[in-house]
């Protein structure tokens, strides 16, 4: 998928622009997270598989999981537009959402990431909208926007409270019926993406395997073959004239979806619509469109390099049905199996049993017009690709010679529909499945038929796929390589042939321009504000000391469970840094009654999630499940918290994980960069050494270690645990009872760390050269505050005003202003003991010094200058808004009870959140920042090509630091030895 930009400063595009119909990005997603999952706060144990759809009625089996039907209403204006309405008086908000059926596909010869390059010109202005006004409309206002392209559609949606819906109506009309595609525009977004190529595909290790090289090897007609992203060498072909033409063929209301789902009158709707869309023309040209034959070829292999792959890397990949065949259910199911959680086969055979990766996966991807099986890994250090091609081809096999067991097809089928449910949370999620659902099939009811589809596989069905579309006559090789002297960098193909050319494009519409200011329609009002929901939270004490609490949600019958203690990586003996991280690993991987394949298969078999992390302050585990199994799925979790064994087998593997994980973190500019800002900020103190440990620290650990950490740390007087979700607070206080009553604090007082923070240190510019870096992380960091400091608000909202959104200071600077980046952010984190402000991007090299530049001067300027009323309403509303969308989940609102707890903050200031956001001044902004965030005290740390920035970098500052990525040593506070 690829979205507009990540988190909006790093957010417009929900996976990155790219969606499920393009597959890259979701495996290029789970490689990154498999070999970072050592540096992850919370790893989960298992995570269910991702299905398109809901299910009129179907419960999984043993779990009773049911999956509600979506029940939306559908009429069609006279212009082609379908319209879907969803009422959800349950929640404050609405969503709105625009699908085109347009994608990646449909991009014309010789403009390959064309689709996506549209979709960020989307956001610009119309007739009567100047640029960025869907921010203002949304973000401004405490909602969210974004959008993403995939190989065969193009969604916008933005989710507002429910008082702002009209004004959401007319803009997407707007951008439907009247854009203007100016040069500037075009110019600057088209730059834009270029970084986000850079981004995702030249700097990741693995984005050419998964972005460019899959599917152009296992598409050898079909223009999926094209990666969704395209080209360099394609987007600066482009034109304003093919742009134009392009928005004339596609984006046009009998070519769209306009679904609403939220908290709204259905009248009062149904007359907006039709006041706003039903106006716009209907064209009374053709759209062009296209079923390209992939054929079947026989075996096939590729091999490809590319620079910096610190781990190779095997892809096998077996063309199989599109999205519509009722097949798809049984190689869902397959999929599930073969890679769902870690007691599937492939984690089973090759991460667990052989250690042959350090990372495996594969993926069922279903296009509209095609589809096929790929399955990866990344492997181990001193393991070879061809160890890992026979691994998965034999576990493929397997599925052909023998039938699968009961026990494996049930546990599948019960993480799909458990997925299922996650996915109907929110408005938002719901009205995403039914898009999905009508551009891939055409048919609504797909989404509700799915869960009935799941559950109607049998065994036979799993092996008759296999045999039908697995077979070695069909399998697709793919090895992906470290480049060398004698192997270079492998190219990526251009001017691939495409059914749609340039020439088959609408003709140039009508010039449309911004009117100006007086003679614009003016934006309907918003309504009265919707009342704001807070959480009711319960609070009781066990006797052991254990702090529990409550907060309940009848959204869906879902539950989760944090169980926090008051250690962390800061807690980590010196020299053994990584031993938090490895102990919370270990907690899922034995105890004294189940081996690590058991706690797999037991929670797996419930489609729940099991998992533990660390964090520099506590130690987290996780559980969520069904709401009809959340007690089998707790008790595992105390199982685990209470008996862990550390097996001394079970550390080596996961030491080996890792360790892989640490060498391909050390390829990635934006990791690198991370860990030495830490370092520069916080010097030798224990918030300044790497939490995930280093590859030396992570080799001395031992079993003594992680087991004393449990020991001293993991203890009942040092818990909270939160429940959120459908659960009675009597329910968990009594489950909670159960659980952990009995248990009591281990002897002896734990040692404590009496300033994680250390004394401050000298600010440093550190510049860490990576010959051949695809592009250049840019970090200024400085100390920050902790949660209970008077200038946390103040600060918080300051952050918010400089990096706290797509439409605040540094990304309007840094990527909407001057197109150097995919995105610019910054972020205020707070310790129990201290905290850091820190700004980041990446971009181009040759750029980085003037990002460099820009990043300090919005820093200083925090502490310098007064903010206007104006910049600071929709920072506040950003705020308050992201607050009030994380509570309307289950997970979001345990994490932000859980946050609330481990800070030490009372429950009540959740709901008094917005009271204390909206009371911060301009005055206080500035003077907190005066006194906390200098920019004389900000290090700032660059990681990329340095012979493209050098020179001008040490104009800039005569004394910085140069080492060499070859010679970097994250052991020590200087950085090298």
């Amino acid at each position: 998928m690829i979205n507009r930009a990540e988190n909006r400063a790093g957010r417009r595009e929900h996976s990155g622009g790219l969606a499920s119909g393009a597959p890259w990005l979701k495996r290029l997603v789970c490689a990154t997270a498999a070999m970072a999952v050592a540096f992850s706060p919370m790893a989960p144990l298992t995570t269910a598989a991702l299905a398109s759809g809901s299910a009129s009625v179907a419960s999984a089996q043993g779990s009773g999981v049911v999956v509600p039907p979506l029940g939306f209403q559908r009429r069609e204006l006279a212009n082609g537009l379908e319209v879907y309405t969803l009422r959800d008086t349950s929640t404050s908000n609405v969503s709105v959402q625009v699908w085109y059926r347009v994608g990646s596909k449909d991009d014309p010869q010789g403009r390959s990431g064309f689709a996506h390059l549209f979709e960020h010109l989307m956001f610009k202005s119309t007739r009567n909208l100047p640029p960025e006004t869907f921010d203002r409309l949304t973000e401004d206002v405490g909602g969210s926007n974004n959008a993403f392209t995939a190989s065969d559609m193009t969604a916008y949606f933005e989710s507002v409270p429910a008082n702002h819906l009209e004004r959401m109506l007319f803009a997407e009309a707007e951008r439907m019926g009247s854009l203007v595609v100016d040069e500037e525009a075009f110019v600057t977004e088209r730059d834009v993406v270029k970084e986000e190529y850079r981004q995702r595909i030249l700097a990741s290790p693995y984005g050419r395997l998964f972005g460019l090289f899959v599917p152009q090897t296992v598409f050898t007609e079909h223009p999926y073959r094209r990666a969704g992203i395209g080209s360099i060498e394609d987007l600066e072909a482009s034109t304003l004239e093919d742009v134009r033409r392009f928005h004339e063929t596609y984006y046009r209301p009998d070519n769209a979806i306009l679904i609403v789902a939220g908290n709204f009158g259905q009248a009062q709707l149904d007359r907006w619509i039709d006041h706003y869309f039903a106006l716009i023309e209907r064209p009374d040209r053709p759209i062009p469109t296209h079923n390209v034959e992939e054929p079947v070829t026989g075996p096939r292999e590729a091999t490809f390099h590319a620079p910096n792959v610190p781990l190779p890397a095997v892809v096998l990949a077996w063309p199989t049905v599109p999205y519509g065949h009722p097949d798809r259910a049984a190689l869902e199911v397959l999929d599930g199996i073969l890679s769902t959680g870690e007691s599937s086969r492939l984690y089973r055979s090759l991460v667990y049993d052989t250690q042959l990766a350090a990372a495996t996966s594969s993926s069922a991807t279903f296009n509209q017009q095609a589809g096929y099986l790929s399955a990866y890994a990344i492997m181990a250090g001193g393991r070879t690709p061809e160890e890992g091609i026979a691994a998965i081809a034999s576990e493929v096999e397997r599925f052909s010679t023998q039938p699968v067991t009961a026990a494996e097809l049930d546990e599948a089928k019960n993480e799909l529909i458990a997925a299922l449910l996650r996915q109907r949370e929110t408005v938002e999620q719901r009205a995403m499945a039914l898009g999905t659902a009508l551009i891939m099939t055409g048919e609504a009811r797909t989404a509700d038929l799915d869960p009935a589809a799941i559950q109607a596989v049998t065994v036979a069905d799993v092996q008759r796929v296999a045999r039908q579309y697995l077979r070695a006559d069909r399998t697709i090789t793919i090895r992906y390589l470290a480049a060398s002297e004698g192997n270079p960098v492998s190219v990526q193909p251009v001017n691939v042939p495409a059914p749609i050319t340039v020439a088959d494009l609408a003709p140039e519409g009508p010039l449309v321009t911004l009117l100006p200011e007086g003679e614009r329609t003016p934006l309907p009002q918003p309504g009265p504000a919707p009342e704001a929901l807070t959480p009711s939270i319960s609070e009781r004490r066990l006797a052991n000391g254990m702090r529990v609490l409550v907060a309940p949600t009848r959204n869906v019958p879902l539950v989760s469970a944090r169980l926090s203690f008051s250690a962390g990586t800061r807690d980590d003996p010196e020299g053994r840094e990584g031993t938090a991280g490895l102990m919370a690993s270990l907690l899922t991987q034995g105890t004294d009654t189940m081996s690590a394949p058991e706690i797999a298969a037991s929670v797996e078999q419930l489609g729940a999630s099991l998992g533990a992390g660390s964090g520099a302050d506590f130690v987290n585990v996780f559980a969520s499940a069904p709401a009809s199994v959340f007690d089998r799925a707790a008790g595992l979790m105390a199982e685990v918290v209470r008996n862990a064994s550390f097996a001394e087998a079970e550390l080596e593997r996961q030491r080996a994980q890792v360790l892989d994980g640490l060498r391909v973190s050390l390829t990635q500019p934006g990791n690198v960069a991370s860990l030495a800002a830490a370092r520069a900020v916080f010097g030798d103190a224990p918030y300044g050494r790497p939490g995930n440990g280093t590859i030396n620290s992570v080799t001395r650990i031992t079993r003594d270690d992680v087991a004393g950490f449990h020991s001293a740390h993991v203890q009942p007087s040092r818990a909270t645990l939160v429940f959120s979700g459908d659960i009675e607070p009597e329910q968990a206080f009594a489950l909670a009872e159960r659980l952990f009553g009995d248990w009591r604090d281990a002897p002896g007082a734990p040692a404590t760390v009496s300033y994680a923070a250390g004394a401050p240190v000298a600010p440093r510019v550190i510049v860490i050269d990576q010959p051949g870096a695809g592009q250049a992380a840019v970090v200024v960091a400085m100390r920050g505050v902790t949660r209970d400091d008077a200038d946390y608000y103040p600060l918080l909202l300051g952050n918010a005003l400089m990096g706290g959104g797509f439409s605040a200071r540094l990304n309007q600077e840094i990527r909407i202003n001057r197109g150097l980046s995919y995105g610019a952010r910054s972020s205020l984190s707070v310790y129990r003991q201290g905290g850091t402000l820190m700004a980041s991007t990446q971009t181009r090299n040759d750029a980085a010094a003037e990002v460099a530049g820009l990043m300090l001067a919005e820093i200083e300027r925090l502490s310098t200058s007064l903010p206007t009323e104006d910049e600071l309403a929709p920072r506040r509303a950003t705020l308050i808004g992201s607050m009030s969308r994380s509570l309307e989940t289950v997970n979001g609102l345990g994490a932000v009870v859980s946050t609330y707890a481990l800070n030490d903050r009372p429950m009540s200031e959740i709901a008094t959140y917005g009271a204390s956001v909206n009371a911060v001044t301009p005055a206080q902004i500035r003077d907190a920042a005066m006194r906390r965030l200098p920019a004389s005290g900000a290090s700032l740390v660059i990681v990329g090509d340095a012979s493209q920035f050098i020179d001008e970098l040490r104009r800039l500052y005569p004394d910085l630091e140069v080492i060499a990525l070859s010679d970097l040593d994250l052991d020590s506070a200087r950085l090298r030895e």
